[in-house]
């Protein structure tokens, strides 16, 4: 299983906006990914800025490439999202999970 990871950093009046946008409509857009495994969504208050952190998971590289396409490093952000971040990630990391702890 892949574990791909983003970081993406928003003003602290924009942060539950964000979220909200997150939870109601990007995130549950991926199901519709053959391979999908589930995500997670973090988020931490800064001093001057609020950092959420996705974590989603794919069956294989194959299924994230069907989410973010060939150059599956590349950051999904769409637009409606990139208007209330004040910057992110350009690039995704991806990791195999090696061990997990039920």
């Amino acid at each position: 299983m892949i574990c791909r990871i983003w970081h993406g950093w928003t003003d602290p009046e924009k942060a539950d906006q964000y979220e909200n946008l997150l939870r109601s409509e990007v995130l549950p857009g991926i199901p519709r990914i053959e391979g999908y495994k589930g995500s997670q969504l973090l988020r931490t208050n800064l001093n001057t800025e609020v950092e959420f952190v996705t974590l989603t998971y794919f069956e294989s590289m194959t299924d994230v490439e069907k989410f973010a396409g060939k150059d599956y490093e590349k950051a999904v952000v769409p637009p409606e999202a990139r208007k209330l971040l004040k910057r992110f990630d350009e690039r995704s990391k991806h990791y195999e999970i090696i061990y997990k702890l039920s």
